[in-house]
């Protein structure tokens, strides 16, 4: 696979292509758990099952960084840090509109599975997100975010409920036409080792030679 970013014996971290699943549905498309399970057999030409332990997620149209456990005891710990927020997730993200230089965001989310969409409701569960604007241009703001949860859906909630929907989002932007790309990216992951407590961070950029990520500038992708 050619979106391998780093693999040892314990960790397996890629580049989630856009609009491929985390892991299958009842659409019975291809997603990427199966797809690394299948290069991880053949290339150690593994008998049997392979063990690939799933972490945290992005929704099926985003894309960015992400990683994988080797071993349950790798999955276990990537879980506990997931857990204590010791496990730092960063995404960019375009909105529409001009957000403060920074902020935090808390709510409530509830997930209606049905639908499958996400809404505010004190009944929910605690939503928290840090961001911080790094430049605004023709009517859309490019933010960094550090998620302090990880809620279905939370990013592009908690921003569409305060007027700032993400460009391309089909599901929570009514300004979004059809066939455009959410513009939200896994950009960066922070976490020690499971097993050597080393401190690892990963970074991958989003596609920022299309539109609208092409009006920022390659400076504001460092």
């Amino acid at each position: 696979m050619n979106n391998i970013i780093y693999e040892d014996n314990h960790l397996l971290v890629v580049e989630k292509p856009r609009n491929v699943l985390v892991q299958s549905d009842n659409t019975h498309d291809d997603d990427l758990l199966s797809m690394l399970k299948k290069y991880v057999k053949e290339k150690y030409n593994k008998p049997g099952a392979v063990y690939l332990g799933l972490v945290h997620r992005l929704d099926r149209p985003v894309g960015g960084v992400m990683v994988f456990a080797k071993t349950s005891k790798a999955a276990g710990r990537l879980s506990e840090m997931v857990r204590n927020h010791s496990f730092q997730k960063t995404y960019l993200a375009i909105v529409e509109g001009k957000t403060k230089e920074s902020g935090i965001f808390e709510d409530y989310l509830l997930k209606n599975e049905k639908e499958n969409k996400t809404v505010v409701d004190n009944r929910g569960k605690y939503a928290k997100l840090e961001y911080r604007l790094i430049k605004y241009i023709d009517g859309l703001s490019l933010v960094k975010i550090n998620l302090e949860t990880g809620r279905s859906h939370q990013i592009r909630v908690q921003f569409s409920s305060r007027g700032f929907p993400l460009w391309g989002d089909q599901k929570y932007n009514n300004n979004a036409k059809t066939g455009e790309q959410i513009a939200l990216w896994a950009y960066k992951l922070e976490f020690n080792h499971p097993v050597t407590k080393e401190l690892l961070t990963f970074k991958c950029n989003p596609y920022i030679n299309e539109y609208p990520w092409n009006l920022f500038g390659s400076d504001c992708f460092e």
